[in-house]
């Protein structure tokens, strides 16, 4: 290669190495003016900014300054008229409580003089009293005494006056229509029969027959038993055996299916069970179409057919010889009469009469008592809660909430009084008796008493001389208030207290 052309390109080289080297440093000087011609620019932006910000935080620091100053200001003249008022008012008090120690200043002398003229009073008083009780010759407390008893005397004269003058119209125009509506109520009813008594009494046609009853060892009596849940009496009585059961139902199934037995002969343990299956459901049928006939009987409807289900149990269900069921319609009918005569509600009142005893057909297998398990059972059932009110205070369990409940209480009393139509015990009838008289004599002033009309009346004779006019009513009172509280009776009872005096002189 040529030398010449050789240098030629190596100082070409270098000459544009040279020259590349200075442009690049101008555009870095040129890039590096411009970068800092901009932070001069953001940093005077920034300057301005700030001095803008703090002339902005000046101004608003001086508007809360003189904010607070005016608010500062405000409230010290409010504090100001504040403090005044209270001064015055403080001022105001001082002024009353000044007038208020001069009120008591003279208030006190006024008590003072009062106190001076009361002694005053006192002592005129004293002297007044003194010679009144030198002019009478008597003591403050005798007057008194005396003054006391001639009040009471003519205040008792004139209370005993005209209590019995009240009671004596109000006993006359109260028999005279209750007598009235009893005796109609009575009459329109005219019960057929007085007494059915359900006997559980089973004829033999020979004393051969006891024997097949009881059967090998016993083994045909004690089938009967367990199967119908009832006792059998084979006793010396001739051509007769007994069935004896707390529930009526039960007794008279086994009644039933005992003479039927005995008609039929075959008396062995697996005819015994059918025998009384059969009897069960004949009697269930008996009991569905008695409750329905005495439902008729009695002209009531829209019962629930359980209701005249266990109504129709009342049927072998007798008390103190009257029939439930029988008595059922009975009452049904006077509580009807009673209704519409004083005008109650008819129909209410002849259901209350109606259903009053059906808790008699549940209570041997229920806790309770008979009105309270009938009046739950009939609520059950949708009877109307002006009946069910009636069944539940029949025996005053409970407050009587309407006139119904009252007709079907006295329909009640009427069915169970009517002469004949129940029977006692002789021994309780006897019992009674005596009671009543032993009660009335219990009583301080009783000189003498009698019970009579079969224990309807008691005759209570005092002492004059120990009991007065006011006392004998008062001791009537008393007396059937006892006789209610204590003793258990069908009907009313009526207490009479009688006093005599008798003056008696010596002709000589």
């Amino acid at each position: 290669m040529n030398p010449i052309v050789l240098f030629i390109d190596l100082a070409a080289l270098v000459v544009g190495a040279v020259a590349g080297y200075f442009f690049h440093r101008y555009q870095a000087e040129k890039a590096a003016k411009a970068r800092q011609e901009k932070a001069d620019d953001t940093l005077k932006i920034a300057n301005e900014q700030a001095r803008l910000i703090e002339s902005g935080s000046r101004e608003n620091a001086t508007k809360i300054v003189q904010a607070a100053e005016s608010e500062i200001k405000e409230r010290r003249i409010e504090l100001n008229r504040e403090t005044e008022r209270l001064d015055k008012r403080r001022s105001e008090l001082d002024s009353r409580f000044d007038k208020i120690e001069q009120r008591e200043q003279m208030l006190n002398k006024r008590q003072s003089q009062i106190d001076r003229r009361g002694n005053e009073i006192d002592k005129l008083h004293e002297e007044q009293t003194k010679k009144l009780e030198f002019i009478a010759q008597m003591t403050p407390d005798e007057a008194r005494k005396e003054l006391f008893a001639a009040v009471e005397k003519e205040a008792r004269g004139d209370m005993a006056r005209i209590i019995r003058q009240i009671e004596a119209e109000a006993r006359e125009e109260g028999e005279k229509r209750a007598r009235k509506l009893i005796a109609d109520a009575i009459q329109r009813v005219a019960s057929e029969h007085v007494a059915e008594v359900t006997r559980a009494v089973v004829t033999l046609p020979s004393e051969e027959m006891k024997g097949r009853i009881v059967g090998r060892n016993g083994r045909n009596i004690k089938a009967f038993e367990q199967a119908a849940g009832v006792d059998v009496i084979v006793d010396d009585t001739p051509d007769s055996v007994t069935v004896s059961c707390f529930d009526s139902v039960r007794r008279e199934i086994g009644r039933r299916a005992l003479a039927k037995l005995v008609l039929d002969g075959r008396i062995h343990p697996a005819h015994i069970e059918k025998v009384l299956e059969d009897e069960a459901k004949a009697v269930e049928k008996v009991i569905n179409e008695a409750g329905e006939q005495a439902a008729y009987e009695a002209g009531i409807t829209g019962l629930h057919t359980e209701v005249l289900r266990m109504m129709g149990r009342l049927k072998f269900r007798t008390s103190y010889g009257q029939n439930q069921l029988a008595h059922a319609v009975e009452v049904a009918k006077l509580a009807g009469i009673l209704a519409a005569e004083i005008g109650a509600n008819v129909e209410l009142s002849k259901q209350g009469g109606f259903l009053h005893d059906i808790g008699k057909a549940m209570d041997h297998n229920q806790d309770g008592t008979h009105a309270g398990l009938g009046a739950e059972f009939c609520k059950r059932y949708g009877v109307h809660p002006v009946v069910v009110n009636a069944i539940a205070s029949h025996h005053h369990e409970i407050d009587q909430d309407s006139t119904e409940a009252v007709i079907a209480e006295a329909a009640d009393a009427i069915s169970g009084a009517r002469p004949g139509a129940r029977r006692e015990d002789l021994e309780a009838y006897i019992k009674r008796i005596r009671s009543l008289e032993e009660m009335s004599m219990s009583f301080d002033g009783v000189q003498q008493a009698f019970a009579i009309q079969a224990g309807r009346e008691v005759r209570i004779l005092v002492k004059p001389d120990s009991i007065d006019d006011l006392a004998s009513v008062r001791l009537a009172r008393d007396v059937a208030k006892r006789i209610e509280e204590t003793m258990q009776y069908p009907g009313q009872i009526r207490v009479t207290v009688i006093r005599e005096t008798r003056a008696t002189e010596y002709a000589k």
